[in-house]
């Protein structure tokens, strides 16, 4: 793709060749910065996801930020760290007993993930910091990679926020802070990837395909968003490991009980059955917006790279899809768990992708 390709922003004058192709090239190195930080993202997502379901994450009880980087090193440090989870409830009431061993390996997981997140921040902070210093970064982009930035910050204080909620008088986290700890990482995933893919030199942009397609796309994008918040709430609720049949869900397409708790709203967050049966029907509602959109945009738009956008929503929808009932008939296995969540990460990316290349590169300001 040309250099021509990135759109001129009206009443900024000509831009001399020389300074375009510079631009080009700064703009091809941050695309591929910020493409490496979203693949340590989705990596984050799926290590987040092991320590879940490894019923791992509350066995550092601590948040310590720097100091946090160096494991045990000693007998004596092992066993002063199994002393303090001995403390909290998930100890007493489920792991009592527990050898040092086992705790071991609890701990190895939520360590490595504490320690990806601090490695995902200095990747983000570290180039950024060396792009501006030599003046490869627009002063339009400035602000965004900044938002980007204390994005990444705020992550790290909800997840210790999560981390907190089981601590004192749960035997594991709040599972409205675990959806919210989710959804934030996958938002900042989806921002940074929107940022790069329009970093792209992307063929000129349809006003008509824009009209019919735009809004039927930003809503599959919401859909997707809805439909991994309520993820989320499986997850903190362990309800994949319940009513796993399929289609039928306790021998009915739609089970009784869906709103036994008192107030009503409750079941949509703390009934089991409830959160599961929402995260079906959504699923369901997801597959049929994502196979629209394709065919919407097979016969709107004649651009390869706007119907290889169609391609790779509906069809990466059905895909997960099919991950997800694997998953709840197979009783959460942890391998397939782990490839239904990190492609979840694919969906919400072929998403973002289709809505970023209707809208085209980001313009050349002068």
């Amino acid at each position: 793709m040309s250099i021509s390709a990135y759109g001129v922003q009206e009443g900024q004058g000509a831009i001399l060749p020389a300074r375009l192709e510079r631009i080009r090239r700064n703009r091809t190195l941050i695309r591929w910065w910020l493409y490496g930080v979203c693949a340590l993202i989705l990596a984050m997502v799926v290590v987040g996801g092991a320590t879940r379901l490894t019923e791992s994450g509350l066995s550092i009880t601590e948040w310590k930020p720097i100091h946090g980087v160096i494991p045990p090193l000693s007998e004596a440090e092992w066993e002063e760290e199994l002393e303090k989870y001995r403390q909290i409830p998930e100890y007493q009431l489920i792991n009592k007993g527990m050898s040092l061993d086992e705790f071991k390996f609890i701990f190895w997981w939520e360590w490595a993930h504490r320690l990806l997140g601090r490695f995902i921040g200095v990747a983000f902070f570290v180039p950024m910091v060396v792009f501006w210093a030599a003046g490869r970064i627009e002063p339009w982009l400035k602000p965004r990679l900044v938002v980007g930035l204390a994005l990444g910050g705020l992550q790290g204080f909800v997840g210790w926020w999560m981390v907190a909620s089981g601590l004192v008088e749960r035997v594991d986290v709040s599972q409205y802070r675990l959806a919210t700890h989710l959804t934030l990482a996958l938002f900042i995933f989806a921002y940074l990837f929107w940022i790069a893919r329009r970093l792209t030199p992307l063929s000129d942009t349809d006003a008509h395909e824009r009209k019919r397609l735009g809004g039927l796309s930003r809503l599959v994008l919401a859909l997707a968003f809805l439909q991994m918040f309520l993820g989320g709430l499986v997850a903190g609720l362990n309800a994949g490991l319940t009513f796993n049949t399929w289609p039928l869900m306790d021998g009915r397409l739609v089970p009784n009980g869906l709103l036994v708790m008192q107030p009503v709203w409750l079941n949509f967050f703390e009934n089991v059955m409830t959160v599961q049966f929402q995260h079906r029907m959504t699923a369901y509602l997801l597959v049929v917006a994502g196979l629209v959109l394709t065919f919407a945009t097979f016969r709107v738009s004649k651009r390869g790279e706007v119907r290889r956008a169609g391609a790779h929503v509906g069809g990466f929808i059905v895909l997960q899809a099919i991950f997800g009932i694997a998953t709840l008939v197979m009783h959460v296995p942890l391998s397939v768990a782990l490839l239904h969540q990190g492609f979840a990460v694919v969906v919400l990316a072929a998403c973002v992708d289709h809505l970023a290349v209707l809208k085209g590169s980001f313009p050349v300001r002068g």
